[in-house]
């Protein structure tokens, strides 16, 4: 056989066989992925419930007490939270915070948000919702409320002084996120000074004439607070920080808060920093061009020639 003829079999058989293990490993990546598929779905579900579950969710804002720091009505794009759960591991609620809360047993009777109906009789279906609602993908079986915390345990709250404020051991809150509906007024109700037990909050919407909060259902646990509202992730037009405000922040004699007496300290500080990088060069340059009489090292009253620490000579008293 010509020799030409069996070099073109060879490299049929070479690009058949290279097709052959190209359609193989084909086939063999496509096994592997339907093979992992389910893993990767397992994977997911459990990322899912450790960050929703320990870390942060998203919770819908369900009325419109909150308003305008948070949207949320009957029919509409109500606002979505990312609501952050880790912070209150290490510490507690301050006035200001804005915080998604469990309602006690004393907010049964809230309407504002839907849910916490009785669970069903169906074991499975049951334990089905309950799966689905810690990964998000199902209402949870209780009540959740957002609001603002006012006051914390030890204080007293009332309502309200000369100005229509709200007064917390008796001075008055700066609250500039308040919010009065049109035609529900813009006077706040009275309410004689509560003194908040230990261990719990007093809470208040921003839309305070038309929020049912701690005024009707009494204080909080603090065990009962889920997180903190931080940011609004939805609708995309709406996206922010929700802002947490310390109404109890003190104001100084001057009308500024008090953080700002720090203010000139702490530009006296960052003003210094450049100066102590930028000094030594200068007075390097300073000296040089005093004519040679000293080194660029040298400081006004060095003496190259002294041993380190003596003292200085005595002034000739001749001259």
């Amino acid at each position: 056989m010509p020799a030409g003829d069996g070099d073109g079999a060879g490299e049929r058989r070479g690009r058949h066989d290279s097709a052959s293990g190209t359609s193989k490993g084909k086939a063999k990546k496509k096994g592997s992925f339907w093979r992992e598929l389910p893993l990767l779905i397992v994977v997911a579900v459990v990322l899912t419930f450790v960050i929703q579950t320990f870390l942060a969710r998203i919770y819908v804002i369900p009325s419109a007490s909150m308003e305008r720091t948070l949207h949320g009505c009957n029919g509409c794009a109500n606002d979505r939270v990312a609501v952050d759960k880790l912070t209150y591991r290490f510490s507690e609620p301050s006035p200001g915070d804005v915080v998604v809360f469990r309602g006690p047993p004393a907010w049964g009777d809230n309407s504002e948000v839907g849910g916490g109906g009785p669970p069903s009789g169906n074991v499975l279906v049951r334990g089905l919702q309950s799966g689905l609602s810690l990964i998000g993908l199902a209402p949870p079986d209780e009540k959740d409320f957002v609001k603002r915390v006012i006051a914390v345990g030890g204080q007293t709250v009332a309502c309200c002084d000369p100005q229509n404020r709200v007064t917390v051991d008796g001075q008055p809150l700066d609250e500039p996120y308040l919010y009065f509906q049109p035609n529900l007024g813009r006077t706040q109700a009275d309410f004689a000074p509560v003194q908040v037990p230990a261990g719990q909050l007093w809470v208040m919407g921003d839309n305070r004439n038309n929020s049912a909060d701690a005024r009707v259902h009494g204080p909080i646990g603090v065990t009962d607070v889920i997180g903190k509202a931080r940011v609004i992730v939805l609708p995309v037009g709406r996206w922010g920080g929700v802002p947490d405000t310390d109404p109890q922040a003190q104001v100084s004699a001057l009308g500024a808060p008090v953080w700002t007496s720090a203010a000139p300290l702490a530009a006296g500080v960052l003003g210094a920093i450049p100066l102590v990088g930028v000094s030594r060069p200068l007075r390097r340059r300073w000296w040089s061009s005093g004519g040679g009489l000293r080194g660029p090292d040298e400081l006004p009253g060095d003496d190259p020639g002294r041993e380190p620490g003596a003292s200085p000579p005595s002034p000739d008293p001749g001259r």
